[in-house]
């Protein structure tokens, strides 16, 4: 047996409870992205489950408390499926004038709102997402591809097998997601979007209130 594990088969001797803090402070700040409850588990010494995600769980509003009590610019989130470190949203400004954006990772509006469509109508072909711009949108496809934003998640069972497409894990680590369920509803903001028939049933003449009716055959024989 490797001399690394320990009687209970785990990598590391477990980290005491009133340590965890700390040693989970540690883990997170240290990583360049969304660390699983999983593996912090197994960094820890404890072993992956409910409890433990609880007791995580506990421990990170335990170190945001300490955060916010002393005015820190950043705090703990689940993000992606697991635990990062994110600066606070009034600290954008500073960070973007000392560090800049890079060229790479700007999104043209185009780009948003191609995001946008295969966010929330995922799975997607691109023959769908054209219907709903109106435009052509190849060119946009492959760049947020090439951004690893989005990616191809299987083939439409229609003529032809067309491509799908989803975001990805690294749509919900820039944009701050747990999940694709947080983000926001759709219906909130663009209530048309949801209900395609809804934009062409608002968009239909309406008869002016008062305007004559056309007369009936009756009445023009009168």
């Amino acid at each position: 047996m490797d001399e690394s594990h320990t009687d209970s088969g785990l990598l590391t001797p477990p980290v005491p409870e009133e340590k965890l803090g700390v040693a989970l402070e540690a883990l997170v700040l240290t990583s360049d992205r969304a660390v699983p409850p999983a593996r912090l588990a197994q960094a820890l010494g404890l072993e992956p489950g409910a409890p433990t995600n609880k007791l995580l769980a506990e421990a990170v509003d335990g170190l945001n408390a300490s955060y916010e009590a002393g005015e820190r610019a950043f705090r703990i989130e689940k993000t992606a499926g697991g635990y990062r470190a994110m600066t606070m949203p009034e600290a954008a400004p500073v960070l973007a004038a000392m560090h800049g954006i890079a060229a790479s990772q700007n999104l043209s509006r185009a780009a948003i709102e191609t995001l946008s469509i295969i966010a929330y109508r995922q799975p997607i072909t691109r023959a769908e997402i054209e219907a709903i711009r109106g435009v052509a949108t190849g060119e946009v496809v492959r760049s947020l591809l090439d951004k690893r934003l989005v990616d191809i998640t299987g083939r439409a069972e229609e003529l032809g097998r067309p491509m799908l497409y989803g975001t990805t894990k690294r749509f919900l680590e820039t944009f701050g997601l747990a999940s694709i369920k947080d983000l926001p509803k759709v219906d909130d903001f663009a209530p048309s979007f949801s209900d395609p028939d809804a934009e062409t049933a608002n968009d239909a003449p309406s008869e002016p209130e008062g305007a004559p009716s056309e007369p009936t055959e009756e009445a023009t024989q009168q």
